[in-house]
C-alpha cells in the first residue's frame, strides 16, 4: 500500500493523462500518475501529426518536432494523385516518446508523482474514496482520471459502457528515397475503410502505416509491397506497432469520483484516428470540473456529469460528423473512389476547399459538409444518393454527437 493519500490518481501517462496531471498539480493538487509502460510514449502506434496550435497548447520544447508539413499528396487506388498545399505550415510531426515525456516532465516539475511499469489492474470506488490496485502497490485518492487509451473491458467493468466501433492501426519506420512530403493512400483493397500513409520524419526515414477496419498489420505489409511504395521504400527499419482506435464516444465518461479522458473516452477525430488535440480539450474540461469538485468536496456523479456536457458541447458534433463521413467512405468501392478523385482534380474543388474559411486541420466538420455538397452533383446517381442520405442523416441527427 502506498502511504500517501492523493487528491487524484491519473491512470495513463499519454498526452491527455500527463496534461491533466500537469494542470491539476499546478493548482496545488497532489497527483499520482500510473503508467503500464517503462516510459511515456514508447512502443505506441501513432504518427504524431498535430497542428501548430495543438502543439503550442502543450507548451513543450520544439526540439521534439521531427518534421513540418504544409503539403500532402493524396493517391487514388490506381495511383492517380492530387497534391494539396497551403502557404502556412499545417502540421508538425512530433517524436511521440519525446513529446509524451516532455509533458510528463512538466507535470513532475509541478509535483506529480509518476509510477512507471505499473499497470492499474482494478479500481474500487466507494463513499470514502478511490483505491487503484496494481501488481505491486495499492493507491488511495479522492478521485481518479482514466486516460489509459482504448480499453473497452476496463470501462465496461466500471459501468461506463464501451465504444462498439473501432479501427486498427499498424505502423513501422522505413528508409525512404525520393519522397519529402506526406503521402496518403486510399483504396478498399489496400486499407479497408480508411487509408495508408508515408510520413517523412528525418535522415531519410519515414513512418509507414495503415488504418483499417481490421488486420492492419496484413494491410501494412500489402502497402509496403504495393506500387505505392515501389522506388520509395528501401527497407523496413523497425518492428510493426499496432493499436486500436475508438470510432465513437464512450456512453458515459464520468461517475462517482471518476472521469475518463482522451482515447479512453472516445475523444478522437473519427476521420483520421488522431486523438492528441481532442484529448487535450478533454483534459482541460476535466481539470476545470474536477478542480471545482475537489474544492467543494462534492465528487459525486451528478457534479462530475458537468464534464461530459462540457466536452461534448465542444467536440461532440465534430466526432459525430467524422463518424458519418467515415461510414460513407466505407460504402464506396475503389471505382467510386477513383471517380471522386477525377471530379476533385478536374473541377477545382480541392483549391476551393483549401481556400475556404471552413478549412481547419483540427476542426473538420464544416469541411466535411462542404466537400460532400460540392461533389454530389458531379457524381452518378448511385453514389450521389449515398451522399444525400448521409447529409439528410446529419440534418436529422446532427445534434446526437453533442
Amino acid at each position: 500500500m502506498s502511504g500517501d493519500l492523493y487528491d487524484v490518481i491519473v491512470v495513463g501517462a499519454g498526452p491527455a493523462g500527463s496534461y491533466t496531471a500537469y494542470k491539476l498539480s499546478s493548482q496545488g493538487c497532489k497527483v499520482a500518475v500510473l503508467e503500464q509502460k517503462k516510459a511515456p510514449g514508447v512502443d505506441i502506434c501513432c504518427t504524431g501529426i498535430v497542428s501548430p496550435g495543438c502543439f503550442d497548447s502543450f507548451g513543450v520544447n520544439p526540439e521534439v518536432i521531427l518534421n513540418k508539413a504544409r503539403a500532402a499528396k493524396l493517391f487514388s487506388p490506381s495511383g492517380k494523385w492530387l497534391r494539396l498545399e497551403k502557404q502556412e505550415i499545417q502540421a508538425y510531426i512530433v517524436d511521440r516518446a519525446s513529446f509524451d515525456q516532455a509533458i510528463a516532465d512538466k507535470a513532475m516539475a509541478e509535483g506529480a508523482d509518476y509510477f512507471l511499469s505499473l499497470p492499474a489492474t482494478d479500481i474500487i470506488i466507494d463513499s470514502d474514496g478511490v483505491q487503484v490496485e496494481t501488481p505491486r502497490l495499492k493507491f488511495k485518492a479522492k478521485a481518479v482520471v482514466i486516460a489509459a487509451g482504448f480499453k473497452p473491458a476496463f470501462t465496461r467493468k466500471l459501468g461506463l459502457g464501451s465504444v462498439d466501433h473501432f479501427a486498427m492501426g499498424a505502423q513501422t519506420v522505413v528508409e525512404i528515397q525520393g519522397i519529402d512530403e506526406v503521402e496518403i493512400y486510399f483504396g478498399q483493397e489496400m486499407a479497408p475503410g480508411f487509408f495508408g500513409w508515408l510520413v517523412p520524419i528525418l535522415n531519410g526515414k519515414a513512418l509507414a502505416g495503415v488504418l483499417a477496419t481490421s488486420h492492419a498489420k496484413f494491410y501494412l505489409e500489402k502497402l509496403l509491397a504495393s506500387h505505392f511504395c515501389q522506388g520509395k521504400v528501401i527497407r523496413q527499419e523497425a518492428e510493426v506497432r499496432q493499436g486500436a482506435i475508438p470510432m465513437g464516444i464512450l456512453p458515459r465518461t464520468y461517475g462517482d469520483r471518476l472521469l475518463v479522458v482522451g482515447d479512453a473516452a472516445g475523444q478522437v477525430k473519427t476521420t483520421t484516428g488522431g486523438g492528441i488535440y481532442f484529448g487535450n480539450l478533454g483534459s482541460k474540461a476535466a481539470v476545470e470540473v474536477l478542480s471545482e469538485a475537489l474544492d467543494t468536496g462534492n465528487l459525486g456523479a451528478k457534479q462530475l456529469s458537468r464534464y461530459q456536457k462540457a466536452w461534448k458541447a465542444k467536440m461532440g458534433r465534430e466526432i459525430y460528423l467524422g463518424y458519418l463521413a467515415r461510414r460513407l467512405y466505407q460504402k464506396l468501392s475503389d471505382g467510386q473512389i477513383e471517380r471522386i478523385f477525377d471530379i476533385v482534380s478536374s473541377n477545382g474543388i480541392a483549391g476551393t476547399l483549401l481556400d475556404s474559411p471552413s478549412f481547419s486541420f483540427d476542426w473538420q466538420g464544416k469541411l466535411i459538409l462542404a466537400f460532400m455538397k460540392s461533389i454530389w452533383n458531379y457524381l452518378p446517381d448511385k453514389i450521389s444518393s449515398i451522399f444525400r442520405r448521409e447529409i439528410d442523416s446529419i440534418n436529422i441527427n446532427g445534434r446526437q454527437g453533442a
